[in-house]
This record gives C-alpha cells, sequence and structure tokens, in this order.
C-alpha cells in the first residue's frame, strides 16, 4: 500500500499551483485523448440525423465527466491514494474485475485505435495499404512514450490539439450553424425512436477508461495535494469545455455539411471518410484534405494518450494486485509493468489487422466494455462518503455530489445493461 500519511499526502516539495491564466496540464491530455475517432462519428452521425435536437444530450454527456473525473481526481489528491489503492481498499474484487478488462480492452482498443488513425493518412496517400499504416501509427505512438517522460508528451499532445482546434472547430465556422436552431438543441427534447441513441450520446463523450487515467497524469505533473484542489478543478473543467466545443463542431458539420447533401454517415470509423466526399463536393480538395490532417491529429492524441495513460493504470494494478503498492518503482511510468502493457497495446494488436477481429474478442469485449463507467461511477460513491476509506472529511461529498454521481452510476447502469442485452443478441445471432 502507499506510503502516505494518514493525514493526507506529503507535499510535493516546492511545487506551487500555476496562476489561472497559466494553467496547462492534464487535462489537456484528458481532452485531446478522449475525443476520438468513434466519439466524432457519432456525433456526425447524430448530427445528420437529428441536426442540433440532441445538443442538449452533449451537453449532459460533458457534466457527467466533469463530474466522474473531479471525483476520482479529488479521492487521489486529497488522500495521495490512486484509484487502483482506493478499488482494493473497497475489497479484492474491483481487482478481479479490472485485470480481465484491461487485458481484453488492450488489445482489441490497440487494433481499433490503430486502424482509424491509418483512415485519414490511408485517404491522404491511396497508394499505401490501411494496414501499413496502422502499424506505423501505433510503432510511432509506442516510441513517443516509451522514450519520452510526461512533460514531453503534454507538449506534444498540446500540439495535436492545437491541429484538431483549427481543423475541426474551422471547419464547424466554415459550415456556418443556424444559431437559432443551434440555441433551441439546447432544450431537452427526445426525438422519436432515439431514447438509446440519445443516452449513448450522453454517456459516449469524451473517453471511458481514460478518465480514471486523470489522477495519474496529475501525479505525473506533480499536482498532487490538496493546494491543488482549485487548480484540478479549473483543468477537469476546462478539458471538458475543449471536449464540448469539438464535440458540438461535429455535430454541426453533421447538422449542416452532410445532412444538407443528404448522405448518411456510416457508424464505424470509415463514417470520417464518407465525410471527406461530401467535403471535397461542397468545399474542394484543399478542405477536404485539411480535415483529414484533423482527424489524424485527434485519432493519434488518443493513441498516445491511451499508450500513455491506461498503461499508467496497468502497472499500478499489477502492483496492488502483486501487493507492492502504488509508490513502488514497479507501479509508476516506465518500469516493467508499465512497459510490458505498453508492448501489449501495440504490438499483440497487429495480428488482429491482418487476420480481422475475432468476433468472440469483440463480443467480450463489448460486454466488459459496457461496465466500466458504471463500476466507476458506483465505487465512487463509498470512497468519495466514507473517511474509512482515507478521504479527509473536509473533502467527502455533499448531498448534492452525491446526488449527481448516484444519478451518473444509474444512467451508466443503463446503458451498459442495454449494451450487454445487445451484445448477447449478437451473439446468439
Amino acid at each position: 500500500m502507499s506510503t502516505q500519511s494518514p493525514t493526507g499526502p506529503q507535499d510535493t516539495g516546492g511545487l506551487e499551483p500555476p496562476k489561472k491564466w497559466k494553467v496547462v496540464g492534464p487535462g489537456l491530455v484528458v481532452a485531446a485523448t478522449g475525443v476520438g475517432a468513434a466519439d466524432m462519428v457519432s456525433t456526425l452521425a447524430a448530427g445528420s440525423r437529428y441536426g442540433y435536437t440532441l445538443l442538449w444530450a452533449v451537453v449532459l454527456g460533458i457534466i457527467l465527466k466533469i463530474i466522474l473525473v473531479e471525483g476520482a481526481a479529488r479521492y487521489s489528491i486529497t488522500t495521495g491514494k490512486t484509484i487502483l489503492e482506493g478499488w482494493r481498499s473497497l475489497g479484492r474484487w474491483p481487482l478481479w474485475y479490472f485485470g480481465p478488462y484491461i487485458i481484453v480492452w488492450g488489445i482489441v482498443y490497440g487494433a481499433s485505435a490503430m486502424s482509424s488513425t491509418a483512415l485519414p493518412l490511408a485517404a491522404l496517400f491511396p497508394g499505401v495499404p490501411l494496414w501499413a499504416f496502422a502499424i506505423a501509427t501505433g510503432i510511432a505512438g509506442f516510441v513517443l512514450v516509451w522514450f519520452n517522460r510526461y512533460a514531453v508528451f503534454e507538449k506534444i499532445t498540446a500540439v495535436l490539439v492545437g491541429i484538431m482546434f483549427v481543423t475541426i472547430v474551422g471547419l464547424a465556422v466554415i459550415a456556418a450553424p443556424n444559431i437559432p436552431e443551434l440555441i433551441t438543441g439546447f432544450v431537452p427534447r427526445l426525438p422519436e425512436g432515439g431514447l438509446l441513441y440519445t443516452l449513448a450520446l450522453a454517456g459516449g463523450v469524451g473517453g471511458t477508461i481514460t478518465l480514471a487515467a486523470y489522477g495519474y497524469w496529475l501525479r505525473e505533473k506533480g499536482w498532487y495535494a490538496p493546494k491543488f484542489m482549485r487548480v484540478m478543478r479549473l483543468d477537469n473543467n476546462m478539458a471538458y469545455v475543449m471536449t464540448g466545443i469539438f464535440v458540438i463542431s461535429m455535430l454541426i458539420v453533421g447538422a449542416e455539411v452532410v445532412r444538407a447533401a443528404g448522405v448518411e454517415v456510416s457508424a464505424g470509423d470509415e463514417g470520417m471518410i464518407d465525410l471527406m466526399v461530401v467535403l471535397e463536393a461542397r468545399y474542394g480538395a484543399v478542405i477536404a484534405k485539411i480535415f483529414l490532417v484533423g482527424f489524424f491529429a485527434a485519432a493519434f492524441s488518443s493513441v498516445i494518450g491511451v499508450w500513455n495513460g491506461v498503461s499508467l493504470m496497468f502497472a499500478d494494478f499489477w502492483a496492488n494486485f502483486r501487493g507492492k503498492g502504488s509508490d513502488h518503482p514497479d507501479a509508476r511510468a516506465h518500469g516493467k509493468y508499465f512497459r510490458f502493457y505498453l508492448i501489449w497495446l501495440t504490438f499483440p494488436p497487429m495480428l488482429l489487422l491482418m487476420l480481422g477481429k475475432p468476433i468472440a474478442l469483440v463480443l467480450a469485449y463489448g460486454a466488459m466494455g459496457a461496465l466500466f463507467m458504471p463500476f466507476l461511477a458506483i465505487t465512487l460513491l463509498p470512497l468519495l462518503n466514507g473517511t474509512k476509506w482515507g478521504i479527509p472529511a473536509e473533502w467527502k461529498n455533499r448531498w448534492y455530489s452525491n446526488l449527481a454521481l448516484g444519478l451518473t452510476a444509474a444512467l451508466f447502469v443503463w446503458l451498459g445493461i442495454d449494451n450487454l442485452v445487445s451484445t448477447i443478441v449478437e451473439a446468439a445471432g
């Protein structure tokens, strides 16, 4: 277990919280990692199908993620314990769940992330096969994370976020949103037959397992004591404001460009290529290619974010499972467990790129992935309410925080059950 004092984490040396206007921290990494190709496609499809009707669901999704991430980060920086240590304090069952999940998730996500990142490159350079670009992006992410510390990783992410902002938000500006119609999208409405689609959009904005990685990036940054609480909350809020801007921009493009063209975007990552065809017809080849650059930045930022953040989580998980605790060198960045999972994310998934994804593995991933968000929300309730688990009384949840977290947990349980039922039906079919 951690060697922190019972009164909370030790002071982080002479490091002081930055001024508000100078905050550039792990939130930037969360924003970049959370908005991947799948999020962009689902939001694009929502815009093309329902216009601005589901804009409120995007905002709801942002609020839910702010609640979850703030709770997990508050637990870590007030107790000096990682979220894995918190789960371990609840018993062995969280580790027994999380272990199989992170192993299966890693190999399937690795393949899908590399494929997503390769799509815009293959469109820009059609003479090169998709699998070659996929392998190249996986290796590039591997090298960047293996050889660079957090400070360099954060700077690389900042550059990718800048490219994303200019291209994706710029595209939304060019699309010229219908402002009065956009404003009406903030009023909660359910389109006919769109309940589960709405809930999925609200629950799917801005990442899943990477939400729990935020606390690890705070530790890498050195923002790991109660004096960083205000900075953390500002950083977290700004991260999801940025996420919201990206996602709303894609909703605008779906509503104003794709719907106007009368084209239905496919549900998979290939939907971004469908959009490129529409953009080229409407705005010309230059705008279409600039969009592909932004798509690549979004997808590749997710790759390096997961390669770094989830490897940190695995290292901490395995160290705790082995009884070493989160302060052991093997539990930290670039330790042997971190490097093992980085290899696991990169190289075994390359077999799936060439052989195709085995259906059993995909179904297992879907079933376990559906349960991660409710798992996180449910486990945060005891961790943020009981001094038994180490959180100081002054940082415990207030009633309104519990209400918000409870509603968040209920939503994700509902989504998880629906996803599981769909998975079982698909497997039976």
